[in-house]
């Protein structure tokens, strides 16, 4: 249900309010779907943050155009937030705009890993170092993710070479 062109649209519907789409989420039943937008201001310094006022806006814009569309139902359920401390880091301009941040993510093969965002070169890398004292293998299969073939992110999976996903 949440393909690129919906979230291309979702994320058209916040621009003209001036805000970027952070997540999106579509999940409930196909009778009551319960559509979950996390929006927040685009990267400025300082850091705007997210009001109730913003979300009430935002709430109303694409409530106007999810009633008019129709491609959810009439049914639907809509929730509107800032992403909160708990983000996720769900498309590439996120892992670049939170470089030098401790992140969890869990990592296929590996489990869970806090580490540091240290660099994203492109789309589809994310360059990690781990804060925790590695476990045998570790570090050294997190070096061999990074040198995997090279393809971009899609849908709620983040990855490290489609290795690795944020919690």
């Amino acid at each position: 249900m949440l393909s690129d062109s919906l979230i291309e649209t979702f994320r058209a519907k916040l621009g003209d309010l001036g805000l970027e789409l952070a997540d999106l989420r579509i999940g409930g039943t196909p009778n009551r779907p319960l559509v979950q937008v996390r929006i927040e201001w685009p990267e400025s310094d300082p850091a705007r943050p997210v009001s109730v006022d913003d979300c009430a806006r935002a709430s109303r814009a694409l409530e106007t155009w999810l009633d008019g569309d129709g491609r959810l139902g009439s049914r639907y359920v809509l929730e509107v937030s800032s992403p909160g401390l708990d983000r996720a880091l769900r498309w590439p301009r996120h892992w670049a705009r939170f470089v030098g941040r401790d992140v969890n993510a869990t990592v296929a093969g590996l489990g869970r890993v806090r580490a540091r965002i240290v660099a994203v070169p492109d789309d589809a890398t994310v360059v990690l170092e781990p804060l925790l004292a590695a476990a045998p293998g570790r570090r050294s299969a997190l070096r061999a993710a990074e040198r995997g073939p090279r393809r971009a992110p899609r849908g709620g999976l983040v990855t490290l070479n489609s290795l690795l996903r944020m919690d």
